[in-house]
């Protein structure tokens, strides 16, 4: 869905009120800061929205600086693709205006200085919407080198941005065969970015804990059981996930339960 009808060139942000789908709050070229690790993992985040033109409710807070009535609210932040679609985007609460100056991009823009809560933007994640907004997410493999964080960033990219990635997409039919190469799978993240791959492929998601698989085994999430799953190298896989995990009154290793959880749902899991 397009954000408005007035994005112009590089303006990658929009903020649109949580409380009233119609106070749109503007759009920015830049959301520096949002994506930056916070000290012990905790605290308000300090954005710079750089080249904004601020309307609605957030223009109200920007001449109250230092005040209560700079406080905007709560909002969300969506992430914009080079046609003002939004690929996707974050829940950003109590928003306040701590500073505003003349924007060097253009006359009449100025760049703002935020402060937010936001849960879900991770570190790392920033390179991966630039990838979906590039369209360079066409290829297998992409999430291989990327760092454990990484590979969180990239499962929380293809959970927000599945909408925009599959639109109209029907789930594949029920009797497929999807194949998952286990030489990737070195931890349980690495799980999901690889059978994320093989059902919906490149950037796919497909769940990024064991609730969200059991989850994705149901209608709507790309693949109709009964499917079958053939999992080449799931002898290496297999020795990387071996962490203990509660089951029932018992533990079952990573790998073990996984293999349950998708023939419980019937899935046929071919080990290879």
């Amino acid at each position: 869905m397009r954000s408005s009808d007035q994005v112009g060139e590089g303006q990658k942000y929009a903020l649109t009120s949580d409380e009233d789908d119609s106070d749109f709050w503007g759009f920015a070229h830049e959301a520096e800061g949002l994506f930056t690790p916070l000290p012990d993992g905790e605290g308000a985040r300090r954005v710079h929205l750089a080249g904004c033109l601020p309307t609605g409710g957030l223009l109200q807070s920007v001449g109250h600086v230092g005040s209560r009535r700079a406080t905007a609210g709560n909002a969300w932040l969506g992430l914009l693709d080079g046609d003002g679609v939004t690929m996707g985007s974050y829940f950003v609460g109590e928003v306040t205006v701590v500073d505003v100056q003349p924007s060097a991009r253009d006359a009449g823009l100025v760049d703002l200085t935020l402060t937010l809560w936001c849960d879900n933007a991770l570190p790392g994640a920033d390179r991966v919407w630039e990838w979906v907004r590039a369209g360079q997410l066409n290829h297998t493999g992409k999430w291989h080198d990327l760092s454990p964080d990484g590979k969180r960033a990239w499962l929380s990219v293809a959970l927000w941005a599945r909408t925009y990635r599959q639109q109209a997409k029907p789930d594949a039919p029920a009797g497929q065969v999807f194949t998952v190469d286990g030489r990737h799978i070195v931890d349980e993240d690495s799980f999901y970015c690889a059978i994320g791959e093989a059902i919906n492929g490149p950037g796919g998601y497909f769940g990024w804990n064991l609730d969200a698989l059991d989850d994705c085994l149901l209608d709507g999430w790309g693949a109709t059981t009964p499917f079958t799953l053939h999992w080449e190298s799931s002898t290496e896989a297999r020795a990387q996930l071996t962490e203990r995990i509660p089951a029932g009154d018992d533990e079952a290793a990573l790998f073990d339960l996984i293999v349950e959880i998708l023939e419980a749902r019937g899935v046929n899991v071919s080990l290879r």
